[in-house]
């Protein structure tokens, strides 16, 4: 038999002694780096995929290990990230002015033609003898219009609506400006009104703003109740863009140089509400947007709207004093209601019927939400409405309130624009007392309207935004859209429809006799 043969294995490694290095860091092996290869510069996408598949980066996940080196592969990473800039981006640097140019000119076109389109109605009207709001006579044309193209060419109704959302988004954005002449000449509409009616009329707007929050309020839930329609999101409302440090040294600068003009020359603009104008616009403005700024805790007790009026009143006081014209001629000539010689007030009024026919951009937006829930929204407004206007002139005619003053406040929980196309039906009654009543309004359901809604547990979306728009209007709504976007659709229906419902009632003979044979 043959001799075992012996087997030897040899080491693929040489024995080393065991020392600290060795356990450290093992044995490394010498490698060459390769050079990459020459690829052509990608073209960077302004977008990046988190999802498409890395770049091979090294083998260490492969076998266990954690790879932590930050090298050339992370900076080629980081560099995906950069923006794209596309061929004709030199080219757009240059012309950077021309896209603002373009939209500038797509609002004042938009803009315009809802002006041009609003005077022409009322010139219209007047001519034709025919008592009722022109303003509402064009939104109803311009909602029919959309209605008609959107059942026959849907993609026309949309080019409608977004051609004309520059005009919309400016009037939300100035919304509460248009409203502030009548507050900025308060002192000469309430001059000749003695101090008892004057807080009998401050409890009537208080007192009647609350009774027409619980009805309208109460009336949405028990209808909600009984048709238990189920509530689905609304559109998605476009918020207009807040406001720049460069509009307001804008506006500061248009203030000082004008006032210093008019101080200088008061007749340098023919005339002296011409030549007060500018200051006295910019102050209106400038209040608009120092109130806007201020913080949430303050503007719950300084509306941004208080702000505007103190301004442009301390801005005439400034005036009146150093011209030693007096602040009541300065006043006047803020609101001169002479279409030949307009004032600032005028300039800001103008825009009041503007802001109606916009409603019906609002309205067919939300066309869908109106037809789901109409049931509670068109049954809460109306019933509002009436509640308003009769409750007004009782109440009126048991404190004692004089017949022409209870019927200059009739249409407090309508929006201004509409309000006072509804004392114009009357005689005599006070226009400027009118849109005050109006704005104090406004002002105190913009207030506490939240915190009594949750008193009194209006806790559903649709009954908080009918009851604070058909009771508190436009100022009511822009109060608790901040807080609430769940209910400012209904908000903005329910602003719009609850003046609609006020005009249509009392452009009927027979409801304005009613109102005033109860007022007095």
């Amino acid at each position: 038999m043959a001799a075992a043969s012996t087997i030897r294995i040899r080491p693929a490694v040489s024995a080393l002694p065991l020392t600290t290095s060795t356990l450290r860091k093992p044995t490394s092996i010498p490698t060459t780096r390769c050079p990459r290869p020459s690829l052509p510069r990608p073209i960077v996408s302004s977008r990046f995929n988190p999802s498409s598949s890395p770049p091979p980066r090294s083998l260490g996940p492969r076998f266990g290990f954690r790879h932590t080196d930050n090298g050339d592969d992370d900076v080629r990473h980081r560099n995906l990230l950069v923006p794209a800039r596309s061929a004709g981006t030199e080219a757009g640097q240059a012309a950077f002015g021309f896209p603002t140019i373009v939209k500038f000119l797509h609002l004042a076109v938009s803009l315009g033609i809802i002006l041009a389109a609003d005077k022409l109605l009322r010139k219209a009207f007047l001519a034709a003898s025919i008592k009722f709001p022109s303003a509402l006579f064009g939104m109803f044309c311009v909602f029919s219009v959309l209605m008609i193209l959107d059942s026959t060419a849907p993609s026309a109704a949309t080019g409608f609506m977004n051609f004309f959302e520059p005009a919309t988004l400016f009037i939300q954005r100035w919304l509460p400006l248009f409203y502030v002449p009548s507050l900025v000449v308060l002192p000469l509409a309430v001059r000749d009104v003695p101090a008892a009616s004057g807080l009998k009329i401050f409890l009537i707007l208080v007192g009647g703003w609350l009774a027409s929050l619980m009805v309208a309020g109460y009336t949405a839930i028990t209808v909600r109740r009984i048709v238990q329609t189920e509530m689905i999101p609304a559109e998605p409302m476009t918020k207009p863009s807040p406001f720049t440090a460069v509009e307001l040294w804008a506006w500061a600068a248009i203030f000082v140089l004008s006032f210093a003009l008019a101080l200088v020359y008061p007749t340098a603009l023919s005339t002296s509400a011409g030549t007060c104008l500018p200051f006295l616009l910019a102050a209106t403005v400038l209040g608009y947007m120092i109130g806007s700024g201020l913080p949430s805790n303050v503007k719950q007790v300084f509306h941004p709207i208080i702000c505007c009026a103190a301004s442009a009143d301390l801005a005439a006081l400034a005036y009146g004093y150093l011209s030693r014209s007096g602040m009541d001629a300065v006043l006047g000539n803020y609101l001169t209601k002479v279409s030949s010689n307009p004032g600032a007030g005028d300039i800001l009024m103008g825009f009041l019927g503007s802001v109606i026919i916009s409603f019906a951009f609002s309205m067919f937006k939300q066309r869908k939400l109106v037809k789901r829930h109409a049931a509670e929204i068109f049954s809460s407004v109306i019933i509002a409405a009436v509640f308003s206007l009769y409750s007004t002139a009782i109440i009126g005619r048991l404190v004692g309130l004089e017949p022409i003053l209870t019927v200059s406040i009739l249409p407090r929980c309508i929006t201004v624009a509409l309000a006072l196309s509804i004392v114009s039906f009357f005689e005599g009654a006070n226009a400027s007392l009118t849109a005050a009543a109006v704005v104090l309004t406004g002002l105190v359901g913009a207030n506490f309207v939240q915190a009594v809604m949750d008193k009194l547990r209006l806790n559903d979306p649709i009954a908080r935004g009918i009851a604070t728009a058909s009771s508190a209007h436009g100022l009511g709504t822009a109060a608790l859209s901040a807080k609430e976007p769940e209910a400012l659709p209904f908000c903005a229906i329910a602003y719009a429809l609850t003046g609609i419902f006020g005009s249509l009632i009392c452009s009927v003979p027979a409801v304005r006799q009613s109102l005033v044979l109860i007022a007095g």
